[in-house]
C-alpha cells in the first residue's frame, strides 16, 4: 500500500483530498505537518484551506471572553495567571453580579460575537457561582443574539445537567496538553478528571469546546495526541492557545514557539479535526505576530478583544484583518455581521480578557 506521508509540495493538497473524502489523519501525517521544512508551510496552509473552505466557506465566528471571577483559583496549573501558585499582577475578585454580566454580554453583541462566554478562576463552582451562572444565561439570552459558553472548572453530571437546562449552548474546558504531558503543567488535578468533565458535559447534551496551550515543553508527539484526543471525543469547537510566559506565572519566560510553527500546528488541526470549529485564542498576538492572518487559513474563529487577564488587539484590527481576506464574520444561524463604521471604544469595566480561557 502506499505510503500517505507528504513527499512533495503537491502531495498536502493530495493529503487534503483524502481526509476530504473520509480519511483519518494518522500519527505519523500529523508529525509530518508539525516538521515540514519552512518552506512548505504556503502548501501546507493552501492544503488546510481546502479543507476549512470545504466546511466553513470564508466565515469567521467571533467568540468574547468575560473574565467572571478573576483569581483565587485552588490548582497550580503552571501556566496559569490565576492559580494559586501564581504571583502574577492580576484583578483578583469573586464571581461578577447581574449587571456585569449583562453589560459583558452587550458588549459581546455589539462587536460582532456569535458567543459569549462566561469563565470563573476555580477547581470547580460552588452553588453560589451555579446559581449566579444559571440565573444570568435565561437573562441573557432573552436579551441578545448569542450563544453562551460557560467555563467553571470540573463539574459533575448534576452541575452539566443545570447548565443544560438554564440554556447554555456549550462548556469549555481544555484539555491543555496530552494526558503524557500533563503532570508536568498541575499537579491538583489530571488529565482524566478533564476527561470525565467533558463527558459529563456530552451526556447533559451539550456541545464541547475543549482545545490546548502549545508551547508549554511539550514534544511535537504531546501536540499531535492531544488533537487526536479531542477527535476522539468529537469536539465541536477547539481553541489553539499558544502560551503567554506571564511574569509570576512558573512558566514566565518560556519562549520555544516562532509563527511559521505556530501555523503548522494550526494547519495540523484542521487536517486531524476537520469539521471541528477551530478557534486561535491566547497568544496569537504574541506568537503569530505579523502572519495573523495566515492562520485563518486554517482556522475559522478567533477572541474579539481580550483574554482573561491579558489584552488582545483593538477589535477593529480584527475587522480590518478579516475584511482585507475577503472573509466575512458570520453570528448565530451564519447570518452575516458587519462592524460599525468606528468601533466603539467603550469597556465592560472589567478584566475580561491568560492561557486558561476558552
Amino acid at each position: 500500500m502506499m505510503s500517505l506521508l507528504p513527499a512533495q509540495r503537491s502531495d498536502w493538497n493530495r493529503l487534503a483530498d483524502q481526509v476530504l473524502e473520509g480519511h483519518r489523519l494518522t500519527f505519523d501525517e500529523a508529525l509530518s505537518i508539525l516538521r515540514a521544512p519552512d518552506e512548505e508551510l504556503l502548501s501546507i496552509l493552501s492544503a488546510a484551506y481546502q479543507i476549512r473552505q470545504r466546511h466553513f466557506g470564508n466565515r469567521v465566528q467571533l467568540y468574547f471572553l468575560m473574565n467572571a471571577k478573576s483569581g483565587l483559583c485552588p490548582e497550580d496549573c503552571s501556566y496559569c495567571s490565576q492559580s494559586k501558585v501564581s504571583e502574577a499582577e492580576i484583578p483578583r475578585y469573586n464571581i461578577l453580579q447581574r449587571d456585569k454580566l449583562l453589560d459583558g454580554a452587550r458588549l459581546a453583541a455589539e462587536r460582532g460575537s456569535k458567543t459569549y462566554c462566561i469563565v470563573i478562576s476555580a477547581r470547580g463552582p460552588n452553588e453560589r457561582e451555579m446559581h449566579a451562572v444559571t440565573s444570568i444565561v435565561p437573562q441573557i439570552k432573552a436579551k441578545y443574539d448569542l450563544n453562551i459558553c460557560a467555563c467553571l472548572g470540573l463539574l459533575t453530571p448534576e452541575q452539566a445537567a443545570q447548565l443544560k437546562a438554564c440554556g447554555v449552548d456549550k462548556v469549555n474546558h481544555n484539555l491543555n496538553t496530552s494526558e503524557a504531558h500533563y503532570a508536568e503543567i498541575c499537579t491538583t488535578h489530571t488529565f482524566q478528571d478533564r476527561i470525565d468533565t467533558l463527558q459529563a458535559v456530552r451526556n447533559a447534551g451539550m456541545e464541547l469546546c475543549s482545545g490546548g496551550i502549545i508551547g508549554m515543553g511539550e514534544a511535537d508527539e504531546d501536540v499531535v495526541r492531544m488533537a487526536f484526543s479531542l477527535r476522539d471525543l468529537s469536539v465541536e469547537s477547539i481553541p489553539v492557545n499558544f502560551l503567554n510566559p506571564i511574569d509570576g506565572t512558573p512558566l514566565a519566560g518560556k519562549s520555544d514557539l516562532n509563527p511559521r510553527y505556530c501555523l503548522k500546528v494550526l494547519a495540523m488541526f484542521r487536517f486531524a479535526n476537520p469539521t471541528s470549529e477551530i478557534r486561535i485564542a491566547g497568544g496569537r498576538e504574541l506568537h503569530l505576530r505579523s502572519l495573523q492572518p495566515l492562520g485563518l487559513y486554517a482556522a475559522n474563529s478567533i477572541f474579539v478583544g481580550d483574554y482573561l487577564t491579558t489584552r488582545g488587539q483593538a477589535p477593529d484590527q480584527d475587522y480590518r484583518m478579516i475584511e482585507d481576506l475577503g472573509f466575512v464574520v458570520t453570528r448565530v444561524n451564519d447570518a452575516p455581521w458587519s462592524p460599525p463604521a468606528a468601533e466603539s471604544a467603550a469597556t465592560c469595566g472589567t478584566s475580561c480578557g491568560s492561557n486558561c480561557g476558552g
